[in-house]
């Protein structure tokens, strides 16, 4: 049946259009309930469960479905039941499509009160409607709806209806599901102090008018991990003045929760501040101390140099909150029976949460979820609800699983539809696979990666050409050739973006059919690649450069040092050997070609555990050696790289995936030019270049980790290198690669990007076909974001893995003592890196319950003077490492410094000794 609705419309120009509006009614649309005779083949398939409820409801004894209103689907649906068990089809399929239950707007009536009108009209024809079905069982449709007005109005009209919270409380076998129930109003759950704590949020209009006019600012609050009073707002748009914006104290912050989009007002000049040197952390009072706060506010101001005092503001509105589920631990009130506790999440830059559960003491020492309801004026904390336990806190699946959701790592098993669209076992190149491909089986292939590596991306040859040139080819795995644009398999690789590499295992973006088996180029077995082959001379200069699309057979699948002892040996001289030393010479000329444009070596401690092959504890703990043969396969890949760019590029002037590396703003340089200055040598960076060399200068006889540390800090201050769509952008530039062009191409198996860059590529030179998203800039643009945030996130989940197996290691080491270095002093101290572990810690010089030390902070140097010694960045001393559990939440490496003394501050020297010989100590007690 068809509806129409007739209007006149004005135009712009003056004119007067008619509008007509066609609604198409069908009366084949069934009811979604397995077995119902009377809808017989209106079922496409059954919408509702085969089991209608039946959870031991008081309320509803009798067997029943639930249909929810949108505010109540938008809520609770999955914090309660999950979406599975809601007649949640019914009804939104229902009111706006069928003859019988369609519902037109009346005169008058708002949209909600006739989405309301709608959703009870379809209650009550299911009702009726099920009573055919089941008359003697009394199968009922149950209306949940939390505004009074319409529950109201389904009694009278005969609707069996009840709130949530009534619902849920009448569920007497599941009385833990009340505590999932989302708070419904910031109202009713606040503190009984009725005491102000913030001021009001302005309203979205108010907030856009303001933004429009300049009054306000936009941008993304950004809490900080070092001092729970202190945040950044960086502003959207192309205003490079005001870039980012200080926020100070809890007032000021206003309930802004990490990542959300906020409004901002930029305070006065007289009253801007500088980035707070202190390390505060949130103790976590179960009542709501702003007195305190108050007080520890009074910490982060300084007297300091007008130069460092940066653009301040408050927070005065929230445009869009970015809230998630948030993982981490129940705070225990100390009140006897109290249902009301603290959670604090797993995150530092997320506040604590109050929640109301009847379950603290299951939930004591598990890892749980908690989801944010809302934040009233008057409390300390925002209020939430709990929904998931996750399992035993230290547990390593549990810590495992935290880390994964903390920064949002796809990793559930690859579902059936992705699965499909593999390649039937077993598998072999055909012809149609050769088809616009070179068959390179011929020629000497090797691989060289990390020990125990099966994902293999990349391989390489070499060889003397008749005209005295020399070819190499870098063969990278055509991974485009398994998975196609748009079906789910592409779009589960999209949606993943990059393989995340944990300590212990690894989340593959595709699945390992491909990344382990068929796309992986190991040895003596045929295989699918990408290869860029290039002619040049004996200098490492590039006469000519092909792309195409190969077959190859790798001869050897090395590890870096298994490539290293060949080049070395004296006696090995088969072709791979002799091929692997061709690359390697070339690879120097080309590292020291790409070191004089201004390429710079950076430096970042990265480390490698041994695992017991029983327990998969870690038993060992060392930093990553770096070898020749590291850089030569680096050297080579970066080349790809680069002529892939330039290829693509050429070809796609607006639809090139490329990759960029911004130039660091000159106030990133301070702490890396007052570290130099402090050791009496000068770095210098105005270009790339500048730095690059004066690092190369920076050296010290007397001092020969000084250079590393000084590359150290370098690297922290870099910007973070982005995809981007070279449509989009007119700057392309890669500073540490000191590369006009860049792109990513030699990794498809682990991330996305190179898949689309596959593609790029092969339409280029003419090997696939196009497709509409290929050559889409706005498409292109999104992808890039996500990418940049899954890169972004995987590199945050490996560096927690590494930190919870380093926590796993001095776990069982117990107590050591080592030598460190200083990175950083703070005002109230001092960050160390302890080379021969790679790890970095903080030395606290203030303790609760302890007498505070006299501390002189000179952020000039930069130094800090605890009593009379003074500390400077780069200074060497030595500290006790131990793992710390008092603090079950965030169990951490704990390091107090050892040498050099100072009374009152260090431990006793022998303390140490004492502490590793803990068990020998109990373990004679017992048997005496």
């Amino acid at each position: 049946m068809l509806k129409s609705k007739t209007f006149l419309k004005k135009t712009r120009a003056g004119g007067v259009m008619k509008i007509v509006r066609e609604h198409y009614l069908r009366d084949d649309i069934g009811c979604g309930a397995p077995g119902c005779a009377a809808c017989g083949s209106a079922h496409e398939g059954p919408v509702l469960e085969s089991q209608p409820l039946d959870r031991g409801s008081s309320l509803c004894p009798q067997p029943h479905y639930l249909l929810p209103d949108t505010n109540v689907l938008l809520h609770q649906i999955v914090n309660v039941w999950g979406p599975g068990t809601w007649a949640s089809v019914a009804s939104s399929l229902r009111p706006t499509g069928s003859l019988e239950t369609y519902v037109e707007q009346k005169q008058g009536e708002n949209s909600n009160d006739r989405n309301d009108r709608a959703i009870r009209v379809a209650a009550k024809w299911y009702n009726e409607h099920l009573k055919k079905l089941s008359a003697e069982n009394q199968l009922q449709v149950i209306f949940i709806t939390n505004d009074r007005k319409n529950k109201e109005k389904a009694i009278e009209e005969g609707i069996p209806a009840f709130t949530c919270e009534e619902y849920v409380k009448s569920l007497t076998d599941n009385p833990e599901l009340i505590d999932r129930l989302a708070c419904l109003s910031e109202e009713g759950n606040e503190v009984e102090s009725g005491k102000i704590i913030f001021s009001e949020h302005l309203p979205l209009s108010k907030l856009q008018q303001g933004i429009k006019s300049g009054t306000y600012l936009q941008g993304t609050f950004r809490a900080s991990r070092e001092n729970y009073l202190e945040a950044t707002v960086w502003v959207h748009g192309d205003a490079e003045e005001n870039k980012e914006i200080i926020i100070q104290g809890l007032k000021n912050l206003n309930r802004a929760i990490h990542e959300d989009i906020v409004g901002v007002e930029l305070l006065p000049k007289n009253q801007w501040v500088a980035p707070s040197s202190v390390v505060l952390h949130d103790e976590g009072q179960n009542e709501d101390d702003v007195e305190k706060e108050e007080e520890r506010e009074c910490i982060l101001k300084t007297a300091v140099n007008e130069k460092m005092l940066k653009p301040t503001g408050r927070v005065v509105g929230i445009i869009k909150r970015n809230w998630r589920p948030y993982c981490g631990m129940l705070s225990k009130s100390d009140i006897k029976e109290s249902r009301r506790h603290l959670f604090t999440p797993a995150d530092k830059r997320i506040p604590r949460i109050r929640i109301e559960t009847r379950q603290a003491s299951t939930l004591e020492g598990q890892r749980i979820i908690v989801a944010i309801d809302g934040w009233p004026r008057n409390s300390r904390y925002p209020n939430g609800h709990f929904v998931k336990n996750l399992g035993q806190v230290g547990d390593k699946e549990t810590e495992t699983e935290v880390l994964l959701l903390e920064h949002d790592v796809p990793h559930q098993p690859f579902s059936q539809a992705v699965l499909s669209f593999l390649p039937q076992m077993p598998w072999a190149i055909t012809d149609k696979d050769m088809k616009n491909r070179e068959d390179l089986r011929h020629l000497c292939v090797c691989s060289v990666d990390p020990p125990g590596c099966t994902d293999i991306d990349d391989a390489l040859h070499y060889r003397e050409l008749a005209n005295g040139n020399l070819e190499v080819g870098v063969h990278i795995a055509d991974v485009s050739h398994f998975i196609r644009p748009g079906n789910a398999l592409d779009q589960e690789s999209a949606r993943r973006g990059t393989t995340v590499y944990l300590c212990e295992k690894r989340i593959d973006m595709v699945p390992e059919l491909l990344s382990s088996n068929l796309c992986s180029l190991r040895c003596n077995v045929d295989r699918l690649a990408f290869s860029c082959i290039w002619e040049m001379n004996h200098s490492a200069e590039i006469l000519k450069t092909r792309f195409t699309k190969s077959a190859i057979n790798s001869k050897a699948s090395l590890t870096y040092a298994e490539a290293q002892m060949r080049i070395d040996s004296a006696t090995m001289n088969d072709d791979i050997t002799n091929s692997l030393r061709g690359l390697n010479k070339l690879a120097k000329i080309l590292k020291k070609g790409r070191i004089e444009k201004g390429a710079l070596t950076l430096s970042s401690p990265e480390v490698r555990f041994h695992m017991d092959s029983e327990t998969h504890d870690p038993i060992d703990l060392q930093t990553k050696e770096l070898r020749e043969t590291n850089s030569m396969v680096e050297e080579f890949m970066l080349l790809a790289n680069i002529s892939v760019a330039k290829k693509i590029h050429e070809e796609f002037s607006e639809h090139a995936l490329l990759r960029k590396h911004p130039a660091p703003p000159p106030s990133n340089y301070e702490i890396l030019v007052k570290a130099a200055k402090s050791k009496n040598l000068e770095i210098k960076t105005d270009t790339a270049k500048s730095l690059a060399d004066s690092l190369d200068r920076a050296d010290s006889p007397t001092f020969p980790y000084l250079n590393t540390l000084l590359r150290i800090l370098a690297t922290r201050c870099m910007m973070q290198a982005v995809y981007f769509c070279s449509g989009m952008d007119n700057d392309f530039h890669h500073y540490g690669l000191a590369s006009p062009i860049y792109t990513h191409f030699t990794s498809p198996i682990r991330r996305y990007a190179d898949i689309i860059v596959h593609r790029l590529l092969a339409v280029a030179i003419g090997a696939d076909c196009t497709y509409p998203e290929l050559t889409d800039k706005h498409k292109l643009a999104d992808i890039c974001k996500n990418l940049n945030f899954r890169h972004k996130m995987a590199q945050y989940a490996q560096r927690a893995s590494v930190a919870f197996h380093t926590q796993l290691f001095f776990k069982s080491k117990g107590i050591v003592s080592e030598e460190a270095y200083i990175l950083f002093v703070r005002k109230n101290a001092i960050v160390v890196l302890i080379p021969k572990y790679g790890l970095e810690g903080t030395v606290f010089f203030e303790e609760k319950d302890k007498p505070k030390p006299r501390l002189i902070y000179d952020d000039e140097m930069p130094s800090l003077k605890v009593e009379d010694t003074v500390f400077h960045v780069f200074d060497k001393v030595k500290v006790k490492i131990m793992l710390d559990s008092s603090n079950l939440q965030h169990q951490k490496i704990r390091m107090s410094l050892v040498e050099p003394q100072i009374p009152g501050i260090n431990i006793p020297t022998d303390t140490s000794s004492m502490a590793n010989n803990e068990p020998e100590r109990k373990k004679k007690k017992l048997e005496k």
